[in-house]
């Protein structure tokens, strides 16, 4: 036994500096283990470390990123774990604990933090068979009862209940590179294919996968990657896995209707009305604030009164209509400056120069990306109605194009400069309906379908952390 050198603790026994010891190790562990520390990625690539607790869920640290990116919280944003080597990733859900997934991750593995529209679109959208086609749901006990269309979602949440999805898929056979097309049934107690065409008989019924132990993942580069026979495919990848190939339910859907209707039904299988009250619980919130006649503001901002300052005497502002009308033409003036600011100060600009540029800081707008890019981008924030991108065109450089999702399809109209007595407007009719700048088209089609098949409603939104 080595004699302790250290003068300061020369008067310690050695059994009792040893009880000091193991007390701050054990302090150290318990510290460590309640605090974690977690990387997160935004879609430019760039990382922003955070030190979190042992318990928090995705639901709360999107909103600590939301709160640290200065967003706007809608309940929209997601944590996505993304594995890169295996082309597969996949939204927590609200409930999930952060630092318990983390553990599941490989070293190549991270998160992501990005805009999810359709992350609970099937409790918002009425058309409830937009997301559950007829010909795919039906009762295990009876092949030919079909659930109605009212029903449906609560025979998913119910645990009494037992709906099914049915229907092709093809799926990568194990050890090798081919596919094959089978008949699967998805059920509350897991994935399973039939042997035997499409019989339900227990005995032509093999189990591919349990919900509990799985969890369900958008297969991103299929067919790259995996030679997949279509670009729709998902797997179900084991929780407790490596994250090998042969651990992997590598599935392929014929197309994107049929992706969305099994994993969706998935999630509810896997989580029923857990999934529900995570949607539930942000919308009773918004619905108590907006019991609230004035927002809640501090104690400093409650003493301020609207003021009138264009004459050579400030005077209180009493009437709330122009007080309202005041407000919003500060902060037209304040979009007017901040554009100015894009240009630069010390350049004299015509104003047609000022509304060629001034949709440079709108979040919808992405620059100059790809087709292909912008398809991406969409794919990755949900491909619900309305998803909308504006960006500048590849064919003619003095043209825009906006990007916008329609019934899960995704459609390109040019925006097209015209000139009109000397002053340069846009439009993307044809001149029929023409704008001064790209801000207040986006703000026509966000309140007119005109010509588009559907409003302008979801903003597809990249923020750097």
């Amino acid at each position: 036994m080595k004699e302790i050198k250290n003068p300061l603790l020369k008067s310690i026994p050695f059994r009792n500096f040893f009880f000091f010891s193991t007390l701050s190790l054990i302090s150290t562990v318990l510290f460590s283990s309640l605090i974690q520390i977690v990387k997160i990625f935004s879609e430019d690539g760039m990382g922003k470390v955070v030190e979190i607790p042992a318990d928090m869920t995705a639901k709360d640290l999107c909103q600590f990123l939301v709160y640290k990116s200065h967003c706007v919280d809608d309940n929209t944003w997601a944590l996505v774990e993304h594995h890169p080597l295996l082309g597969l990733e996949r939204c927590l859900e609200d409930h999930e604990l952060v630092v318990h997934v983390q553990a599941s991750m490989n070293s190549e593995s991270r998160f992501l933090f990005r805009k999810n529209y359709a992350k609970y679109e099937f409790f918002r959208n009425p058309l409830v068979m937009t997301f559950f086609p007829e010909h795919m749901v039906a009762w295990c006990q009876e092949t030919n009862h079909t659930i109605p269309q009212s029903q449906l979602l609560q025979n998913f949440l119910a645990t009494s209940s037992c709906p099914e999805i049915q229907g092709h898929l093809y799926m990568k056979e194990v050890g090798r590179k081919s596919w094959k097309k089978v008949y699967m049934f998805l059920r509350r107690s897991g994935l399973y294919c039939s042997t035997k065409g499409t019989s339900k008989e227990p005995r032509h019924l093999q189990l591919l996968a349990d919900l509990e132990d799985s969890n369900i993942f958008t297969v991103i580069t299929g067919k790259k990657h995996h030679g997949a026979p279509t670009d729709f495919g998902f797997c179900i990848k084991p929780n407790k896995g490596r994250g090998e190939m042969k651990e992997l339910r590598m599935l392929c859907a014929e197309d994107e209707q049929s992706r969305t209707c099994w994993m969706t039904a998935f999630r509810l299988f896997k989580y029923g009305i857990i999934l529900y009250q995570n949607y539930k619980i942000p919308q009773q919130q918004k619905t108590l604030l907006s019991h609230f006649s004035t927002p809640v503001r501090s104690v400093s901002e409650n003493s301020l009164v609207a003021m009138d300052f264009s004459g050579n005497i400030g005077r209180v502002i009493e009437n709330p209509l122009e007080a309202q009308s005041a407000a919003m033409e500060e902060g037209y003036a304040w979009r007017r400056s901040q554009r100015m600011n894009i240009l630069g100060s010390h350049s004299p600009l015509h104003h047609s120069s000022l509304n060629s540029v001034i949709h440079m800081t709108q979040l919808w707008f992405h620059g100059r990306i790809t087709r292909e890019e912008s398809h991406r981008i969409i794919h990755q924030q949900g491909q619900v109605d309305g998803l909308f991108l504006l960006r500048v065109s590849q064919s003619n450089p003095k043209a825009f194009v906006l990007t916008l999702c329609h019934h899960q399809k995704i459609k390109h109209f040019q925006i097209l400069p015209c000139e009109d007595d000397g002053q340069v407007f846009f439009s993307l009719d044809d001149g029929t309906t023409k704008f001064t700048d790209l801000i207040q088209l986006v703000e026509f089609y966000q309140l007119n379908r005109g010509v588009l098949p559907c409003k302008l409603k979801h903003p597809c939104t990249v923020v750097a952390l």
